[in-house]
């Protein structure tokens, strides 16, 4: 009976050589099931994840009516749906390159034909020399690779054909040098980064949802559906993501900031049509006393109100959040007394005030009203001054306005009924008092919060054209884009051409460690004319 040991080679060099190779099979099968275990991790997450949205979308379509919902509103959940589904296969594709490749021919494959009537516009990529490598004589073309991808300009949509030519030496065999391809946002896909910018700004600058942009598409003989465009919407928000980090910790490291929340309505079929999720908002706003750091706001998506997530949101912040009333402000300052302090917000009181005199309660309003007015008419006068010369222009003139208010708000409180809604206006003002005089101490500081309000009613009106957001994962997304469009607007700078290039160099290897190059504000600085 023969065995594995009678075929050992007894030659010394032999038995090396068989030695090596078998070295070098387990090291391929060690690679190979490391690739394989990577894969199943994608699989099995994917899988949950489909598993979660099928569920999702049968109560939707045959639940009870309570659930359904109506073909338009479908359309917005599915289009979070899909753009989650990408941003996992992104992060895949970008930690296993060989699946990476072989979706890209997937892609390629399967992606749509463009219509003729289309223009074409034609780029060449040359090597960066044609002179032979080998013997420096004159490289010869001998063909080229061409690549035809979607692209749009404003109001016009064309066709990029990228060409790469490819050139031979005479004298040297087998010698051919080409340009390198130019790494995509997805590849084997029909977008350019001009394209994937546009549906970004159409739909969160805009406040067109992507099966209106479908439809538009439509109108010009360009068939992408609805799902193939969030599909495009996932992959950049997966890309743009660690930007939105890297603007995030910039500025948590600020010794003062704007916060606020709004509600962002989002899709959860168990509890009827939809749920109130909120986006909560940071921003730094330094114009008014001349401060050198760019105006930001930074979106986050959080699925509740709780004051966990004020805490978990601003745990990373040492300095003064200015805010209004909320409870959950207050928890944090508690929580961090020698870290986090208030200031509150004037602007939030003299909206309680305006709303007692709309309903009739006028004396005390009006008064109340009357004196506020002069705090503001005190920040006009200082409005761009340096922070030591506001504090002092407050110390002199409106600190004694504030006492003169204390005094006068605790007699009219003893004269008006606990019940009334004039007392419980009273109440509050004096309540957060310390909050409402800090900015008297603080040069830095200012009377309102009306910097981050500014900043979050885009997000109002994006909730009223899209109605809801398909789930916590389109909120998530959300957020991310929504930070960088409006931080464009705060810079003054173009989005589209903003994310077009941002998305263009993240693709093509842009240093995570240098991601502070691309926020808008920098952005801005090194690209002056766009």
């Amino acid at each position: 009976m023969e065995t594995a040991l009678d075929n050992v080679p007894e030659d010394a060099e032999a038995l090396r050589a068989a030695f090596l190779a078998m070295r070098s099979e387990a090291a391929a099968l060690k690679i190979e099931n490391a690739r394989l275990a990577a894969e199943n991790t994608y699989l099995d997450t994917l899988n949950q994840k489909l598993a979660h949205y099928v569920a999702k979308l049968k109560r939707l379509s045959f639940g009870p009516s309570s659930e359904r919902l109506d073909p338009d509103q479908l359309q917005l959940a599915l289009e979070d749906i899909e753009q989650k589904i990408a941003e996992v296969q992104a992060e895949h594709e970008r930690a296993i390159p060989a699946e990476k490749a072989k979706r890209t021919r997937e892609r390629r494959d399967a992606r749509p034909s463009l219509p003729v009537h289309l223009p074409e516009v034609y780029v060449t990529i040359e090597p960066a020399s044609l002179a032979c490598p080998c013997c420096q004589g004159a490289l010869h073309r001998i063909g080229e690779d061409a690549a035809r991808r979607l692209d749009v300009i404003p109001v016009q949509y064309r066709i990029l054909v990228t060409h790469r030519p490819k050139y031979a030496c005479r004298a040297c065999e087998g010698t051919i040098v080409q340009a390198p391809a130019p790494e995509r946002l997805i590849s084997g896909g029909l977008p350019t980064e001009a394209m994937v910018a546009s549906v970004l700004v159409n739909k969160y600058a805009d406040h067109q949802p992507l099966y209106r942009q479908s439809q538009a598409l439509a109108r010009q003989g360009i068939r992408i559906d609805r799902s193939t465009l969030a599909f495009w919407v996932g992959y950049a928000a997966a890309e743009l993501k660690p930007l939105w980090g890297r603007m995030r910790e910039e500025l948590l490291t600020s010794s003062q900031l704007f916060v606020d929340e709004t509600t962002a309505p989002v899709l959860d079929p168990g509890r009827g049509s939809t749920k109130t999720g909120y986006m909560w908002a940071i921003a730094r706003n330094q114009r008014r006393w001349g401060g050198s750091d760019p105006t930001a706001v930074v979106f986050t998506y959080a699925p509740g109100r709780g004051h966990d997530h004020a805490i978990d949101l601003l745990k990373d912040f040492k300095g003064v959040v200015q805010c209004d009333g909320y409870g959950a402000y207050k928890t944090l300052a508690k929580r961090r007394p020698n870290e986090v302090a208030l200031s509150h917000c004037w602007s939030h009181v003299r909206r309680d005030f305006i709303d007692l005199s709309k309903e009739g309660l006028t004396p005390i309003a009006t008064e109340a009203l009357r004196r506020i007015a002069e705090f503001y008419a005190v920040e006009a006068e200082i409005r761009g001054r340096p922070p030591q010369e506001r504090r002092s222009v407050r110390q002199a003139k409106t600190k004694p306005l504030i006492q003169d208010m204390n005094v006068w708000l605790n007699e009219r409180l003893s004269e008006v009924p606990g019940r009334l809604p004039t007392a419980g206006v009273i109440r509050y003002v004096l309540n957060h008092w310390d909050g409402l005089t800090r900015f008297l101490d603080d040069g830095h500081l200012e009377l309102d919060t009306n910097s981050v309000e500014r900043a979050i009613r885009p997000i109002a009106l994006n909730r009223k054209n899209a109605l809801f957001a398909g789930g916590d994962e389109g909120g998530e997304t959300w957020a991310t884009i929504a930070t960088l469009i409006e931080c464009c607007k705060l810079q003054d700078v173009e989005p589209g051409a903003y994310l077009t290039d941002v998305l263009t160099r993240l693709v093509n290897g842009h240093l995570q460690s240098r991601l502070a190059e691309l926020t808008p504000w920098a952005w801005k600085a090194a690209n002056p004319s766009r």
